[in-house]
């Protein structure tokens, strides 16, 4: 677990937290948790909620959810740091589900509510792109940078597609295949391109600019044409496969770089992204 911890606030109380850097996803103090979501005037007493609700949570066959459960020093009210009960956002979600309190209710129709809006996807894929134009809408995105995000989607399913009918199934190896991709073609890995834009579990594709979009499409695009032709199986041969995909936008990259003068692996993420889209309207 990294040591980097924040604190988030919530109704004026405090939630700790820590990052998980291998894992890429907070970790979140289940105590603090459920003292805010059940009014408990110290941590003592959600510590003894808590205790009381693993003990019931057993019975009803949540055995697996504690399991995942991690502990995390934190510091405490005293000022001291002592091992707590941290979950993932998944996990905090699935306990929320089993606390009786008015609190608890807005998350859980909004849990609801998600479950009911993904079965729609399945049953309309078409939906699914519908919702996700609003919703980059609502973010302040413009519509140019939009339409060239959901093109992306198309893209990147194609070649997730591909990948899976060359033998490759694991959601781990499509990251591996993805790294290597992106290091070839931006000279980062996407963990380094994610710090350089200061981002953490944010979807790095939601903070690229147009043309950081463009190469990273012709990079999967190219894969896929590639992988088609060329028949491998498996991850090994898929990795040279996502190289040469990568190879082919690294090439455009360098071009453009050496006619504009301009780098485009680019530290900017989203709030720039959306404020310069902002100046433009304005200046229009």
């Amino acid at each position: 677990m990294s040591e980097n911890r924040k604190v988030s606030v919530f109704e004026d109380k405090e939630i700790r937290k820590g990052w998980n850097e291998d894992e890429q996803d907070w970790y979140v103090s289940v105590v603090d948790v459920i003292g805010v979501l059940t009014d408990q005037p110290t941590q003592r007493n959600a510590s003894t909620y808590w205790a009381v609700m693993k003990k019931r949570l057993v019975e009803e066959g949540a055995d697996q959810l504690l399991t995942n459960c991690k502990q995390l020093k934190l510091k405490a009210a005293d000022g001291k740091k002592y091992n707590t009960d941290v979950a993932n956002t998944k996990e905090i979600l699935r306990i929320i589900q089993s606390i009786p309190s008015p609190k608890a209710e807005p998350f859980k129709v909004w849990l609801a509510q998600l479950g009911k809006e993904r079965i729609d996807e399945v049953v309309d894929p078409e939906i699914a792109i519908d919702r996700a134009f609003e919703t980059y809408l609502r973010k302040g995105y413009s519509e140019k940078w939009i339409n060239q995000r959901i093109k992306t989607m198309e893209i990147r399913k194609e070649l997730t597609d591909e990948w899976q009918r060359s033998g490759v199934r694991e959601s781990k190896d499509f990251a591996t295949l993805t790294d290597i991709m992106t290091k070839e073609w931006s000279g980062k890995s996407t963990r380094e391109y994610k710090n350089y834009k200061g981002l953490k579990k944010e979807n790095l594709r939601d903070h690229m600019t147009n043309m950081e979009l463009i190469l990273n499409m012709l990079a999967e695009a190219s894969a896929t044409d590639i992988s088609r032709e060329t028949d491998p199986f498996g991850l090994e041969d898929s990795s040279k496969v996502a190289k040469h995909g990568g190879s082919v936008a690294k090439a455009a990259r360098e071009q453009h770089e050496a006619r504009t003068g301009k780098k485009i692996v680019s530290p900017l993420n989203a709030k720039n992204i959306i404020a310069l889209n902002d100046k433009e309207d304005g200046d229009e």
